[in-house]
């Protein structure tokens, strides 16, 4: 019962804090981890303890499904190059700092656990990266670089991690066998990933129920994790591959309503686990803190910062000499992507937030070696991780809106542009349609000139809206436009809600106008 009113008040509070941060226009990421670590200091709260086990089976998959099927493979595919540098060369890179820098500050931590703290704090966060990107001005391939790094790079770490651990409870380590281990892994994970997209794919073509699509939808991520994870490959690829696959075929096989109904049902769960994810993460603090006892936590958190710092700074140096030194010297390379403006570069080196899968992760660390030793370091390496969580998360999440501000970065509309062209094509082969079936006799006169005249005023709202400095977001109506419309829209609110308190109409007629009226209205807002 407690455990159900624990559950109840977070999830409250995250409808709260959400508010509060957009009020404050701060990211929510952020105000969630600040409330969680306040409330961990309220005495005689209950203790929320962090599984890794749920995070990683039943808060993972549902959380990077849905970015990865909202990602587009096109530009996925002509980004691969950056994304893996930071997925993997950036990773490695930085579980060796890391390990090196907490290794010198306590040389009690051996070698092996000091490169499982790396490779537990390499990756930056899915959830924390597109929580945080999605809401800030900044050119497409920007978007797209991040999300896309930290869609692949957990399983770099995990794999990282795996041998790290096995590496301190053997005592041999290899590197080979790593290096053929990490690539069986990404295939086989990416392969059942296909799979698993290729039934759901079928299994959708042939329903149109959308509750039990919704249902299958949900249970695809967890069925690719759990079978990934079963024989011992990448879960996370597995996920990934499947969400990339079926949204490159959503749009063909899934009816109008299963996306209008899917999109509603996956926007509340995405909400509802980040925002129980980045409160849990603050209230893991006296757990860990018990974890301290006797040590001094002054001098703890002047090796954390200097931890933090290490990971902050790899990635910047990392970023920077991977982006221009391959350019410098290859011509073949410049030619095929020029050299980026320093600012773009600068903002992926400064967005390496952390989040919960590394918390996670450090949690999951066994207690004890196979001779019955206490796992060395375990509490250090999760303050560490704690204290890397807070200030990338926190510190970076913070200044990246004013680093961006500062640096005078603008979001550069290249899909606003790319949706308006396309729109234009869409109108123009449907109002060609509409001329040959009226030239054919098949529809009235009436009939087909009522289509044709809604057809010509959005090519007219859309080449308006190429030829003004107003902003139309891609769509088809200029701001001034929209203005009027949602005003009307708003009158026919008002009068079908007058009609049915009146009486004149009972409240099926009221919800099935009102559902054409939420319908335009989305239309009209993009929401």
């Amino acid at each position: 019962m407690q455990q159900a009113e624990t559950i109840v008040l977070l999830l409250g509070l995250v409808a709260a804090l959400v508010v509060i941060a957009q009020k404050l226009t701060l990211p929510y990421p952020v105000v969630l981890v600040l409330a969680g670590l306040a409330l961990s200091f309220v005495p005689r709260l209950p203790e929320v303890k962090l599984n890794p086990d749920i995070v990683f089976y039943f808060f993972l998959p549902p959380l990077i499904y849905p970015a990865a099927l909202f990602t587009s493979w096109r530009d996925f595919r002509k980004n691969l190059r950056p994304i893996l540098w930071l997925a993997i060369g950036l990773v490695l890179t930085t579980m060796m700092g890391v390990a090196w820098m907490a290794h010198s500050l306590i040389p009690s931590i051996p070698w092996a656990a000091a490169f499982a703290l790396g490779a537990v704090v390499s990756p930056p966060d899915a959830v924390a990266a597109t929580s945080v990107i999605r809401r800030l001005p900044v050119p497409h391939q920007i978007r797209v670089v991040l999300e896309g790094e930290s869609l692949v790079n957990d399983a770099t770490a995990l794999v990282a991690l795996q041998f790290a651990v096995v590496a301190l409870m053997t005592g041999t380590f290899s590197l080979g066998q790593a290096t053929v281990r990490f690539v069986v892994v990404a295939l086989g994970g990416t392969a059942l990933g296909l799979l698993i997209g290729f039934i759901a794919r079928w299994i959708h073509r042939h329903l149109d129920d959308p509750p039990v699509q919704i249902t299958i939808s949900l249970l695809t991520p967890l069925a690719a994790y759990l079978l990934a994870e079963r024989i011992h490959v990448s879960g996370i690829l597995a996920v990934v591959t499947a969400g990339i696959y079926l949204g490159w075929h959503g749009p063909i096989i899934l009816s109008s309503r299963f996306r209008l109904q899917a999109f509603a049902v996956w926007e509340m769960v995405v909400f509802l686990l980040n925002g129980f994810v980045f409160i849990t993460i603050g209230l893991q603090l006296p757990g860990i803190l018990r974890e301290l006892r006797g040590e001094s936590i002054g001098a703890l958190i002047d090796d954390a910062l200097l931890v933090s710092g290490a990971a902050v700074l790899v990635r910047i140096g990392w970023v920077f000499v991977a982006t221009y030194l391959p350019r410098s010297l290859s011509k073949q390379v410049r030619e095929r992507d020029p050299y980026p403006d320093w600012r773009n570069v600068a903002v992926v080196a400064w967005a390496g937030m952390r989040g919960v899968i590394s918390l996670a992760a450090a949690f999951a660390l066994p207690f004890v070696l196979p001779n019955g030793n206490p796992f060395p370091g375990r509490n250090y390496i999760l303050f560490f991780t704690f204290c890397v969580i807070l200030v990338t998360l926190i510190f970076q999440g913070l200044t990246l809106p004013v680093l961006i501000r500062k640096l005078g970065i603008k979001d550069d509309r290249s899909i606003d542009e790319e949706e308006r062209k396309a729109r234009v094509e869409a109108n123009k082969a449907a109002l060609s349609l509409v001329e040959s079936l009226a030239n054919n006799g098949d529809f009235s006169a009436d009939t087909t000139s009522r289509l044709r005249a809604e057809y010509d005023d959005r090519l007219a709202q859309l080449e308006l809206c190429a030829q003004s400095d107003e902003n139309c977001g891609g769509g088809i109506a200029t701001p001034q436009y929209q203005r009027l419309q949602q005003q009307a829209l708003d009158v026919e609110r008002q009068t079908i809600i007058r009609l049915r308190n009146q009486h004149v109409i009972n409240d099926d007629a009221l919800r099935r106008i009102q559902r054409d009226l939420d319908l335009a209205e989305a239309r009209l807002t993009g929401n």
